[in-house]
């Protein structure tokens, strides 16, 4: 399986899990909520953070523009609240030079092509396909031609349509996540078997996993079963209004989630059997029948 090179990392096999704190829009347009959410994914030992960028008038399917929203700012069409929460280029200027010289990489699910376009203006160093944009070929098509290795969750999908995604990304800058679009997902949907399907349906493409989940052991399964990726949404308190912020993990959770992510790694091992230096004394001990 090839490895793909996003930013300061290398995501592969063989290769420290790359995780990625989805901070999404839960930030609630407050760029101070943005730049805490940051430094809670550094402490945690994150290798990158993620954002949501949209053009409102594009990205809002027609139907729901005009659909009533209570949001912290008073009521308001969901056009409306869109637009609220949505950073312009002076926020994500700001972001950017926060992430710099905090030492981690920033990127952001673009949902339309003026904003692929944005992002690429900001040289982002990769792009995240949402799953809800695997159908978009058009918007596909812009991020491919923009050169930058690309992530693709594959929640809400079937096979056919992650492979017509796949034949206009190309495989060469791409990794794949499993994931399943239930916000919060219970166990019973989490399906992580497909990581393997994924790796042999796409042979050479890294797979991750993406999670909507609450606690950590689904996360953590997914590593044991040969994710090289891991993405969550964070967030500083569940409690906090938004969408995505009951299935999002506080600090604590995301600084937990990271540790067990990198004892599991030391402990996955190259299969190979052998006897450990600590095995030695207990062998010499106990063992009655020599070899």
């Amino acid at each position: 399986m090839a490895a793909v090179r996003i930013g300061r990392s290398v995501v592969g096999p063989g290769m420290p899990v790359y995780v990625i704190g989805e901070i999404g829009l839960n930030h609630n347009g407050d760029v101070d909520i943005a730049k805490r959410l940051i430094d809670v994914a550094v402490e945690s030992g994150a290798q990158a953070v993620k954002f949501q960028k949209r053009t409102p008038e594009i990205a809002t399917p027609e139907h729901m523009r005009e659909v009533p929203r209570e949001t912290p700012w008073g009521t308001m069409t969901y056009l409306d609240y869109r637009h609220r929460v949505e950073f312009g280029e002076a926020e994500y200027l700001e972001i950017a030079s926060y992430a710099l010289r905090a030492g981690i990489d920033w990127f952001a699910s673009p949902w339309d092509v003026p904003s692929v376009e944005f992002l690429d203006r900001l040289d982002v160093v990769a792009h995240k396909i949402a799953s809800a944009s695997v159908t978009d070929l058009v918007l596909l098509e812009a991020v491919a031609a923009t050169g930058k290795p690309v992530i693709l969750s594959t929640g809400m999908s079937t096979i056919d349509e992650i492979d017509r995604a796949v034949d206009v990304l190309g495989t060469d800058r791409l990794v794949l996540m499993h994931a399943t679009s239930s916000y919060p997902m219970p166990a019973e949907e989490a399906n992580l078997r497909m990581i393997g399907t994924l790796e042999r349906r796409y042979p050479g493409v890294p797979v991750g996993y993406s999670g909507h989940e609450r606690g950590l052991q689904i996360s953590l399964a997914a590593v044991a079963l040969g994710a090289v990726a891991v993405e969550r949404h964070i967030t500083l308190d569940r409690a906090m209004w938004g969408s995505d912020q009951a299935a999002s993990l506080e600090p604590q959770g995301l600084e937990h989630l990271v540790r067990d992510i990198r004892v599991i790694g030391e402990a996955m091992g190259d299969g190979v059997k052998r006897v450990f230096p600590g095995e030695e004394a207990p062998r010499a001990k106990l063992r009655r029948v020599p070899a």
